[in-house]
């Protein structure tokens, strides 16, 4: 009887010392069948699972990329709805977005266009002059409409979140520097790759004086497109000369540490970037690059990370369409881009975009985007929470910045993705995409727990 009670003592020691007992994972839910929208549901306790379940094993000895963040493009326009608001209005909705306190989702990487992109009221540059007018020492460089919204807009983000990571973007150079003298299409001339890079270099000097630090640029918002407003075609041979001769000397000569990254455009061009980074003169000044997935897909981002695995991979851009569709939107975001761009070696996923209002405005005229919906949809003081919304929100509360995605099997119509943060604890998403409610168990460590999701639901793990 004495030896019966030893080991038995002996037992419950074990798997505490093992967390069996007494550890819980808290879950974050979405389940729209169900009308749960990111929502924290009850804890799940580790113990044994039930038999004949699909098993996901989180396996932290294997690593891989670090995480700089997930968040949205504050757009010309979605900055101009913001400043717009009353001031407690604007600091309650800035405070959920950006703040991990309370129902703070902590958004913590942003997209600014460099100049307009065409989610702007009108298409301007920071040096747009009369026809035949030139500008190459920079002279007349002028942040100018981004100071009316979007500099103040980023400056209140900062309070909340001193240490978001931000991103620039150009959709077009000056149109004094492109062949066709246009806002859309053209190319750059040659003879202004030197004034460009300058335009970069200003771009970076002013934000910073305004206490705003940019991060990282990419070269051309998707240079193969440019039937937007505005827009600009840059073939790969071109971005490559001017990032080894010009822009990438530039940022050296002036000390600028801000992140160089080519491409930014769909994932059915992996050879793009790749014949960037083949050129040692033009890969020396870049970090990496950058995708959106209006083509492709998206394991095509392990293709250049397996061509130069020293560099590294940005998710850049996806859009919601208006009006939306909750379930699917969600669904197909959360599969393909938080679970998808992770696991195919992406630093960051940036959805397109944070704000616009009930008509889905301003776009620009000749290409703008007039069904791109916004995460929020603002009216006045009122805001709406949509699908881009949710689907970053799953990641961004608890994937903080430098934290580490880590080895977990994929299972049938159950896509994860896991993650170690800098406080150690563990996080999975996972995603059913059956047809039918699915129970699973999770093993970590020795330590496992049952979970069950209702066919398209998402939920979040943490412990």
């Amino acid at each position: 009887m004495k030896h019966s009670f030893r080991l038995y003592v002996t037992a419950i020691a074990l798997c505490m010392s093992m967390g069996v007992f007494g550890q819980k994972a808290a879950v974050w839910l979405t389940d729209v069948d169900h009308n749960i929208l990111f929502q924290q549901s009850q804890q799940i306790s580790f113990g044994r699972p039930m038999p004949d379940t699909s098993l996901i094993t989180v396996d932290e000895k294997q690593s891989y990329q670090s995480i700089d963040g997930f968040g949205f493009a504050l757009t010309g326009g979605s900055a101009m709805h913001i400043i717009r608001m009353s001031i407690p209005a604007r600091a309650a909705l800035l405070k959920e977005l950006f703040s991990t306190r309370g129902n703070g989702i902590g958004t913590s990487y942003l997209r600014l266009s460099i100049g307009a992109s065409d989610l702007n009221e009108k298409v301007f540059s920071y040096n747009d002059l009369p026809v035949g007018e030139t500008d190459t020492a920079m002279v007349r460089f002028d942040l100018g409409p981004d100071r009316l919204d979007v500099i103040p807009v980023v400056k209140e983000i900062l309070k909340f979140n001193p240490g978001i990571k931000i991103m620039g973007s150009p959709w077009s150079p000056p149109v004094w520097m492109k062949t066709n003298g246009d806002t859309r299409g053209g190319s750059l001339k040659p003879e202004y790759y030197g004034a460009y890079a300058k335009y970069f270099v200003r771009y970076i000097q002013d934000m910073k004086k305004e206490g705003i630090v940019i991060d990282a640029v990419t070269v051309q918002n998707e240079p193969l497109h440019p039937g937007n407003n505005p827009s600009l075609l840059m073939l790969a041979s071109d971005m490559a000369a001017f990032v080894k001769n010009h822009l990438g000397p530039a940022f050296a000569a002036a000390g600028i540490k801000t992140k160089i990254i080519v491409y930014d455009h769909n994932c059915d061009k992996p050879e793009y970037p790749i014949s960037i980074l083949d050129d040692p003169e033009a890969k020396k000044y870049i970090d990496g690059s950058a995708f959106h997935l209006y083509g492709g897909t998206i394991d095509a981002m392990s293709k250049v990370h397996d061509a130069h695995p020293d560099k590294n991979l940005y998710f850049t851009e996806q859009w919601v369409g208006a009006p939306g569709n909750m379930k699917r939107d969600i669904g197909e975001h959360i599969t393909k881009l938080i679970i998808g761009a992770s696991r195919n070696w992406s630093r960051n996923v940036i959805e397109w975009n944070l704000a616009s209002d009930p008509q889905w405005q301003p776009h620009t005229d000749r290409g703008g985007c007039d069904r791109c919906l916004g995460a929020i949809t603002i009216d006045k003081d009122n805001f709406k929470r949509n699908p881009a919304w949710y689907i970053v929100a799953h990641a961004a509360k608890y994937v903080r910045p430098g934290s580490v995605r880590i080895a977990s099997n994929m299972v049938d119509n159950l896509p994860n993705v896991a993650f170690r943060t800098p406080d150690r604890k563990i996080v999975l998403i996972v995603m059913n995409n059956g047809k039918e409610a699915r129970s699973f168990a999770v093993t970590n460590k020795g330590k496992q727990f049952e979970a069950r999701l209702n066919p398209g639901a998402v939920a979040t793990y943490v412990w």
